[in-house]
């Protein structure tokens, strides 16, 4: 018995924000002083390290559960499933529902049970939960299903990423031009065919790692508001990705008695370009292998990192034909990677 993926499904905001949009904002070091160079070169230097272009941002009446239900619904149509007949829902998020113009957060009932909800399933056997697993949140939550499933105990499951990073960021702070919003779900369940998930890995970076993303005041030292935003010590994460994702993406292969030339496809999340590019030429240089052209296909130059959402998202895409230059086929092996808060690292080789 085989778990393969048999629908996706992907809500892309339809709010378009651009680099330009961002020109009349004041950003701040961390200590609250200004930076020397003028916000035009500041955008300038943040298009050429992280790739970003524009991002999406939620409609002012959608809710992180929305965009993942939204999601969900596309990936239930395209397994051709009746909903009624899923085990599970786990929906990877971070920070809950942010409504629009507001700073608190709702995560009471979880959101995989407001998704339950709105796809108005009665079965009382269909279990609906969060994972909170920062940006590799939805890798992880395929891993739980694909265990579940392996178990005996599901044979149907719906994985969501979702988020609405624009609602939890700091103005002031120039970081706030990576995050972006969207959500992508898949469905997965047994097979007798020679496909699915082959082999994953995770891990968690905790002892020295753990606040290289938290939640801090704004860097506008001169507001007396004392709401929190996501925040991340960049350079760390950078040297702490670069070190440790192409490892547990050569033990995760390995794993799967694959060859690196076997892979066809490496769908990593979304995060900034610069560093997926050198994790990508790090884990062939595991092997001494040069990276093939068209390996990773990439969304975040008009999409963001929408955290959870990217992988999904960007496999949905290419899927689905909807990325210039880029196809899988069938039988084709490819990896799902990804790294973010905890510091968490996972990753899945699977057979399409």
């Amino acid at each position: 018995m085989n778990v393969k993926i048999t629908g996706t499904g992907c809500y892309i905001p339809s709010e378009v924000e651009t680099n330009e949009d961002f020109l009349q904002h004041e950003f701040l070091n961390d200590d609250g002083s200004p930076f020397k160079q003028n916000t035009n070169i500041i955008i300038k230097k943040f298009k050429s390290i992280t790739g970003i272009d524009e991002r999406r941002y939620a409609e002012k009446h959608h809710n992180s559960s929305d965009l993942g239900f939204l999601a969900a619904e596309k990936a239930i149509k395209d397994a051709q499933i009746d909903p009624e007949e899923l085990d599970y829902i786990i929906f990877a998020q971070n920070f809950g529902d942010v409504k629009h113009n507001s700073v608190q957060s709702d995560a009471v009932p979880s959101l995989a049970t407001r998704v339950k909800h709105n796809l108005r399933i009665k079965n009382p056997k269909c279990v609906a939960y969060d994972v909170i697993f920062g940006c590799p949140g939805w890798v992880e939550g395929m891993i739980q299903a694909y265990a579940f499933i392996k178990a005996g105990i599901a044979k149907k499951c719906l994985i969501i990423g979702s988020e609405t990073l624009s609602r939890v960021v700091d103005i002031h702070d120039r970081d706030s031009m990576i995050y972006s919003d969207g959500a992508g779900a898949t469905v997965i369940e047994t097979t007798n065919e020679d496909c699915g998930i082959i082999a994953h890995e995770t891990a968690t970076h905790s002892y020295d790692e753990a606040h290289y993303l938290f939640f801090g005041t704004s860097n506008n030292l001169k507001s007396t508001d004392d709401t929190r935003y996501i925040k991340m010590y960049g350079r760390k994460i950078y040297e702490f990705a670069l070190t440790h994702v192409p490892a547990a993406m050569k033990a995760c292969l390995d794993k799967s008695d694959y060859a690196i030339d076997d892979l066809k496809k490496i769908f990593i999340h979304q995060a900034n370009e610069k560093m997926d590019e050198a994790i990508v030429e790090r884990f062939y240089d595991l092997y001494d292998k040069e990276v093939p052209q068209d390996i990773m296909p990439m969304t975040i130059h008009n999409l963001g990192n929408s955290s959870v959402a990217t992988i999904p998202t960007l496999f949905d895409m290419v899927k689905k034909g909807e990325l210039e230059n880029q196809e899988i086929k069938k039988g084709d092996i490819i990896m799902f990677a990804s790294v973010g808060a905890g510091m968490n690292i996972n990753a899945i080789v699977y057979k399409y």
